[in-house]
């Protein structure tokens, strides 16, 4: 039975970079965001590009730390506040509860894209055989043939990283799955794949926080949405 308790609980939370290469030049972002996330659902976050999507994603996963307000999930039976959360509790947040697939994909070079997945499983507490099995399933689903698993994906298209992007996100077992814009370079037939993975993700109780520029598929993935530009900080 999936628990109807919200699993990300977000609280009247602002950024603002400090640009240190320009005289300390300050820029501020969101204020006073706030939301909540439950099991089994996707929330959209959309606005016009630069409004701060991607950098409210970077706070949940703490690439960056908010400046006010609270970011909580819920981690089994308890909360843990990532604003105020140490180097050991992120590292046990990020195997355990929240999985994110970025834009981008940094990977050590040289690594087969193979071994590349299945560490992105163990990291998450999956055995060695397991992640292995669930590497190849998710390469395989994603249309990256087997003959370039033994590949670098530094040697691929953009489009390939990509789906390898998502195979290492979503590989390990997370209660809260950050996606940010799964489906940018992707085909139709790819973009498909991706959207049957989000839809089976839901269904297992994953609760989804997503960018999808891609209007239809957030059309057929997400059950809300929430428009950042209510928080944009006008100056």
């Amino acid at each position: 039975m999936i628990c109807a308790e919200p699993v990300l609980d977000i609280r009247d939370v602002s950024k603002t970079f400090i640009m240190h290469l320009r005289d300390g030049a300050r820029l501020p972002v969101l204020s006073r965001v706030s939301l909540t996330l439950n099991p089994a659902e996707c929330l959209a976050l959309v606005g016009p590009s630069g409004i701060g999507k991607s950098s409210l994603l970077r706070m949940i996963f703490c690439n960056y730390r908010c400046d006010h307000g609270h970011i909580r999930v819920r981690d089994g039976t308890r909360w843990i506040d990532l604003d105020r959360a140490d180097a050991r509790e992120i590292r046990q947040v990020r195997q355990t509860t929240i999985g994110y697939v970025s834009q981008f994909l940094r990977v050590i070079p040289r690594v087969p894209t193979r071994a590349v997945v299945a560490a992105a499983g163990r990291d998450a507490g999956l055995s060695g055989d397991e992640s292995d099995k669930r590497a190849c399933a998710l390469l395989e689903r994603l249309n990256i043939p087997s003959r370039l698993w033994a590949l670098p994906p530094a040697t691929f298209s953009g489009g390939e990283q990509q789906r390898v992007n998502i195979a290492r996100g979503m590989i390990g077992r997370h209660a809260v799955l950050l996606l940010d814009e799964p489906t940018a370079s992707l085909d139709a037939a790819n973009r498909d794949v991706v959207v049957d993975l989000i839809t089976e993700a839901k269904a297992l109780g994953v609760a989804v926080l997503g960018i999808f520029h891609d209007a239809d598929a957030r059309r057929r993935v997400a059950n809300r949405e929430l428009d950042l530009s209510a928080f944009a900080v006008n100056v």
